[in-house]
């Protein structure tokens, strides 16, 4: 009996030394899909000695457990905010700001809502503005020229970075929005949503579109010239399509990055950013970017460069410079 007690116990043992380093990260549901599959390869190519959890509970739910210091990476898809800064700060939480990618924020509809071919700011904002709640209720209340259809709605909770800058972008201010629509943190809801309801709008993460092509319909946007421009990798890089680009990120806690394990995920994303960035349909930066994100890490510059506040519009020549300076 003694025997196989001791047995037992160096069992136990063994498995305890052969537990798995865990990095959790959480935020963003736009660059989940990045985060996901680089934490897929990653810990293949480390044969199951890291664990990495990867959740979407929207930017502003990921920064929250960010700065409690409950995660070692927070998923973003807008910088930052003075309140979340200020939240890090009290909490002692130093952090890196790392750009990743680029995104390009789709309005999409349903196929039956064959008249909508491209859509105007000044439109979306007629549907989108809290002055719109309860009020604009059809399609041809927005435009007299299409049809009296009903306007079924779908978009990003309150906690997501898409909503805020969607907001920001299109209505002038971020958070200002009806809130008489149908409402999710997780974009597979919303997808699914305005595929079932004709008359159906959304809006959501480049990604999230390019997967259910077979569902959806991409409605151009007319930019600030006057073009209607459909989202796509070329109209990104080319700036046309404004104002709803924008660039998405992961920030990293300071005293995480201390870990091997954190250091070597992260150099993994900076040497697999492009190739997997384009496999799940976002825009990768230029490589002089990730060149700077390791001078960011190697020289411990913390912090953020966008000073707490939201930027709607930047190019991705534009990220860079703001970044570099």
């Amino acid at each position: 009996m003694k025997q196989i007690i001791a047995l037992l116990v160096i069992g136990f043992m063994n498995v305890a030394s052969v537990k798995a380093d865990l990095i959790k990260i959480d935020g963003s549901s736009t660059v989940f899909p990045i985060t996901e599959a680089m934490a897929e390869d990653f810990q293949q190519s480390v044969k199951g000695k890291t664990k990495i959890t990867v959740g979407i509970s929207g930017t502003g739910g990921g920064f929250k457990k960010f700065c409690r210091g409950d995660i070692d990476i927070s998923n973003a898809s807008r910088p930052i905010l003075k309140s979340e800064i200020e939240a890090c700060r009290a909490a002692g939480i130093l952090f890196y700001e790392i750009p990743i990618a680029f995104d390009a924020i789709t309005v999409v509809t349903n196929p039956q809502t064959k008249f909508l071919k491209s859509i105007t700011i000044a439109e979306l904002k007629r549907i989108w503005e809290p002055a719109a709640q309860g009020k604009i209720k059809t399609w041809k209340q927005v435009n007299i020229q299409w049809p009296d259809m009903p306007l079924s709605l779908f978009g990003p909770g309150a906690d997501s970075g898409t909503f805020d800058y969607f907001t920001d972008a299109i209505v002038g201010k971020a958070k200002s929005s009806r809130g008489d629509y149908t409402a999710s943190e997780d974009d597979n809801v919303l997808v699914q949503g305005v595929a079932r309801n004709v008359g159906g709008l959304g809006y959501f993460g480049f990604a999230y579109y390019v997967e259910n092509q077979d569902k959806l319909v991409a409605v151009a946007i007319v930019n600030s010239k006057g073009q209607p421009v459909l989202p796509s990798y070329e109209s990104v890089i080319d700036g046309t399509y404004e104002p709803l680009s924008r660039p998405i990120f992961i920030y990293v806690n300071a005293k995480s990055y201390q870990r091997p394990e954190v250091q070597q995920f992260v150099e993994f994303y900076f040497k697999n950013a492009k190739a997997l960035i384009e496999e799940v349909k976002y825009v990768p930066l230029p490589i002089k970017a990730y060149e700077h994100n390791r001078e960011i890490l190697n020289k411990q510059r913390v912090g953020t460069k966008f000073g707490g506040e939201p930027k709607v519009g930047l190019t991705i020549d534009e990220l860079i410079k703001l970044e570099t300076k």
